[in-house]
């Protein structure tokens, strides 16, 4: 994943890790999925995070549980 994409810094929402460049914390869009909730409510939400990022994401996270999965 692009590092530009999501950022930490302790100055800013309390150091929780968020989309850049805005003040979103990345962990709102998980709560929003887990609340059965789309991306497109959550963008509707939160319009200074663009669907390109979201998804950017998301794939990164779906990369990361498939490489860290352990083989059968």
């Amino acid at each position: 994943m692009q590092s530009s994409l999501i950022a930490r810094n302790p100055e800013i929402m309390s150091g929780a890790l968020c989309f850049t460049p805005t003040r979103v914390p990345v962990q709102n869009l998980f709560d929003y999925l887990e609340g059965s909730a789309t991306v497109d409510d959550f963008l509707a939400d939160f319009p200074s995070v663009t669907r390109e990022s979201v998804i950017a994401v998301l794939e990164a996270a779906k990369s990361r549980l498939f490489a860290d999965a352990p083989a059968a």
